[in-house]
């Protein structure tokens, strides 16, 4: 198949076309930033271009839409909306313009929003940020593209936090936090957290080439979920710490990331720290995903393994 990735350049997309390239198939990357390992595959394009977009979709089979704006601190605002929304519209018209049957889009479990037990793929959206917004509306983009022609093919993933080598995400900064020795466990650490390791992700994404047509929407995690505290476990285990976490009441640490908020704000630099992370961090945030387990997917490592993986390489053997 000849296969284009929107955000291609990315830890996720990276991996993606590892697999993608063993099946034999032809892949073209566009992305505003040029791939590392992968220079000769590009287009450097953003999906905001839909001249750009639709020149690149020429000749194509499969559209995978991974371009998204995911940071917890991008600026302006309207950026989540101008990249994920606007974003999913130019992928549809270029779908449209190229006669494309089928595209692949990862969302986020991020439209459920917090606390809310652990929602399946049937529960409301009820976004708490500006990111769950945005990708909920792209979801909405893409079922109307669908819904004109019952020949297509969609696939919607949902994935929980995504971690894993060369990722610089809040799991990432986790760990960082933790290999200084100026981590600080805010709360009980027993609420539990669904992630997702890139190697399963991507191995996931792959598959979906020989999808069937209509809609599939998955929540995707590595199962069994881990608590708080037993993620830093396994990081200080990783990495040989010893020294006992030292812990906040949970109004303590979210005022801390208000009072890093105000200071961001004032001076315009960005910390490891703030309310929206806080929040984050100490919610429990778990999803179904027996819809995934029933689809007969396997993925290749466990969720320990994953974050062994991700330790292993951006925190030992760097040093």
């Amino acid at each position: 198949m000849n296969i284009l990735i929107t955000g291609g350049s990315g830890f996720i997309g990276t991996r993606l076309i590892d697999n993608l390239l063993k099946e034999k198939h032809t892949v073209k990357i566009y992305d505003k930033t040029i791939s590392q390992k992968y220079p000769d595959l590009m287009i450097q394009a953003d999906v905001r271009d839909q001249k750009a977009l639709i020149e690149a979709s020429k000749n194509i089979d499969v559209i995978y839409n991974l371009a998204a704006e995911h940071a917890d601190d991008v600026t302006p605002l309207s950026l989540y909306a101008d990249v994920n929304i606007s974003g999913a519209k130019n992928v549809v018209i270029a779908a449209e313009k190229n006669d494309i049957k089928k595209i692949i889009f990862t969302s986020s479990v991020a439209i459920y929003g917090l606390n809310r037990g652990t929602p399946n793929e049937t529960m409301t959206a009820q976004p708490f940020n500006e990111y769950g917004r945005t990708k909920y509306e792209a979801e909405k983009v893409l079922l109307q593209w669908i819904e004109k022609d019952e020949n297509k093919t969609l696939v919607m993933l949902r994935p929980s936090v995504i971690f894993g080598e060369r990722n610089r995400g809040n799991v990432y900064n986790l760990i960082k936090q933790i290999a200084s020795g100026k981590f600080l466990m805010v709360g009980s650490g027993e609420n539990h957290k669904s992630m997702a390791y890139v190697g399963n992700i991507a191995s996931f994404l792959a598959l979906q080439t020989t999808t069937d047509k209509g809609v599939s929407i998955y929540n995707f995690a590595d199962k069994p979920d881990l608590s708080s505290n037993e993620i830093v476990h396994i990081v200080k285990d990783e990495l040989g710490i010893k020294k006992s976490t030292p812990r906040a009441p949970y109004f303590i640490g979210l005022l801390g990331g208000y009072i890093f908020d105000s200071i961001a704000k004032v001076t315009g630099k960005k910390f490891p720290v703030s309310s929206i992370r806080i929040k984050k961090f100490c919610a429990e945030t778990t999803v179904n995903t027996d819809k995934l387990q029933k689809s007969g997917f396997k993925p290749p490592y466990s969720l320990e393994e994953g974050l062994r993986n991700m330790i292993q390489y951006e925190f030992k053997d760097r040093n």
